[in-house]
């Protein structure tokens, strides 16, 4: 058997957070502290009804489209950099059928401390709230804060689709390359060294207090109902969406061997009027099934089976929680 290919360095430094609508000139607060201090991009909010979508920054490496190399040159075993790419349109896909009664019913609550639930409308109680059991360094360091609220919903609701649009992650993007390694054979597996590029998230996320974060959840729900509503459902209850989710992203394979991935070229649609583009490069899994996974399952799939198992396992902690009486 061939050596794995050790992981690339690489200077590149990933996109950070959206700046939110009408305030294109100035960053968030956030990515300021990444430019300022150089901070490795990680993923991970300290709201436990964030855990789906502390994968999810992880997302950002797997669907870049790289250049085709030379015809004479195989490809490289490390996924090549990747020009920028036009976030996908900020729309909410029809979801499933809404319930008929609520599944999981869930009610505001005030904490320990005794503040009462936050208002529908109060997005930045949200974002302090955060910041407050994370503290400020760590929220600085893994958290998009602006507009938290739509961010949240709308990356758990895409987690059980095909696709989880990036300018909506509340999370920073996990930095570095994909690796992959050879077979014997000529083809290509994801390799064992990528796991480790996700070890500080893993632990970050699986070290919290999900009894902590589910009485923050119920404080902050009324803020996180109502953007779920905004994005297109109204009438549907987040925490259903939610725990559904939670039940979709348990149900990813665990699988017992590297998983093999394929080269495919990429056409991109030009606008009517436009030069053509030139194709690209991206990998896919060899397997039919996995590559028709939702996103949030090729996520946890491509993380590594330690990883995979650790995460379901605070997963099922928290979805133990939010679907108490």
């Amino acid at each position: 058997m061939p050596e794995p290919t050790p992981p690339q360095s690489t200077n590149r430094t990933e996109p950070r957070g959206a700046v939110p609508p009408g305030n294109a000139g100035a960053a968030p607060l956030s990515r300021q502290h990444h430019q300022a201090k150089g901070l490795g991009s990680g993923a991970k909010l300290g709201l436990l009804a964030l855990l789906l979508a502390a994968a999810a920054a992880a997302w950002w490496q797997w669907g870049r489209e790289v250049p085709p190399p030379p015809a004479s040159t195989p490809p490289a075993l490390a996924a090549p950099a990747a020009p920028p790419q036009p976030d996908p349109a900020v729309t909410a896909t029809p979801a499933e059928p809404a319930p008929e009664a609520t599944a999981h019913p869930i009610e505001p609550a005030a904490d320990a401390q005794g503040r009462p639930p936050l208002a529908a409308d109060d997005g930045k109680g949200l974002a302090e709230t955060v910041s407050e059991w994370l503290g400020r360094e760590a929220t600085l360091r893994f958290v998009a804060t602006d507009d938290l609220a739509r961010r949240t919903v709308a990356t758990v609701d895409n987690l059980a689709r095909g696709q989880a649009a990036v300018r909506l992650w509340p999370l920073h993007p996990v930095g570095g390359r994909m690796v992959v390694a050879r077979t014997d054979d000529g083809g290509m597996t994801i390799a064992a060294e990528n796991a480790a590029r996700y070890d500080a998230v893993v632990g970050f996320v699986t070290g919290l207090n999900v009894q902590q974060g589910a009485a923050l959840y119920r404080r902050v729900y009324p803020v996180l109902q109502q953007a779920y509503e905004n994005l297109g459902y109204p009438g549907q209850r987040f925490n259903d969406r939610l725990v559904a989710v939670i039940d979709h992203l348990l149900a990813t394979p665990d699988p017992t061997a590297p998983l093999a991935l394929k080269l495919v070229q990429v056409n991109s649609q030009a606008q009517p009027g436009a030069q053509p583009q030139q194709p690209w490069l991206r990998y896919e899994f060899v397997d039919g099934e996995l590559q028709n996974a939702s996103a949030g399952q090729k996520i946890l799939l491509r993380m590594g089976i330690a990883h995979t198992q650790r995460i379901k396992a605070q997963l099922r902690a928290l979805r133990a929680q939010i679907t108490k009486p």
